[in-house]
């Protein structure tokens, strides 16, 4: 099985977003960047950021859409076409209000559940045939709730539990780039939280 070529953080660019819950995904990137040595880089023609790592003796892109969550797809699609990259060989990191903060699951294809990024994405490529990081933020309890919460900022002792699980997540990203992925998936989705 190939493994993960392009891991994309989504979230919504700017300092003013950098700690909310739906940055969650940028958080991941960040992180993954920041221990394999990359340096973000504004790339015009992908509509975000980009770097390049080395995870398990594998270059693997690193992108943050720059489009804002709505649109993510017009990033993630154009580094899938520059770079020559199937859908099957990436992954999204994204929020998700149906898992608990301090849990993070790793899934093929599926529907968007309201995340609007991966709406864009799926629009755009016509199909969901791609990997997802759910990296749990908890749901406020009322969907009249969910744009507030998602755009504010976790408690201290939540945005510890985030961390945890993307700091989980991480342990199992050279084994999906070295094309373990379902090895991958399966010790961080029975990972306790």
């Amino acid at each position: 099985m190939t493994g993960l070529r392009l891991i994309v953080g989504l979230g919504n660019p700017g300092p003013e977003h950098a700690r909310q819950r739906h940055n969650a995904g940028f958080w991941f990137v960040d992180e993954l960047a920041r221990r394999h040595g990359g340096h973000f880089r504004i790339e015009p023609k992908l509509f975000g950021e980009a770097c390049k790592v080395d995870i398990a003796g594998q270059g693997v892109w690193l992108l943050k859409p720059a489009t804002f969550m709505n649109l993510a797809g017009k990033s993630v699609t154009a580094a899938l076409r520059f770079w020559k990259i199937d859908p099957e060989q990436a992954l999204l990191a994204h929020d998700e209000l149906d898992l608990p903060p301090g849990t993070a699951r790793l899934k093929l294809d599926g529907g968007h559940g309201g995340q609007n990024g991966l709406r864009d994405t799926m629009r755009l490529l016509g199909h969901g045939q791609f990997h997802r990081l759910r990296v749990g933020i908890g749901h406020p309890g009322h969907k009249d709730r969910v744009v507030g919460w998602v755009l504010g900022k976790p408690s201290s002792a939540d945005e510890i539990l985030i961390l945890r699980s993307i700091d989980e997540a991480m342990d199992v990203m050279p084994l999906a780039v070295a094309g373990e992925i379902n090895e991958a998936t399966k010790r961080l989705n029975t990972a306790k939280p």
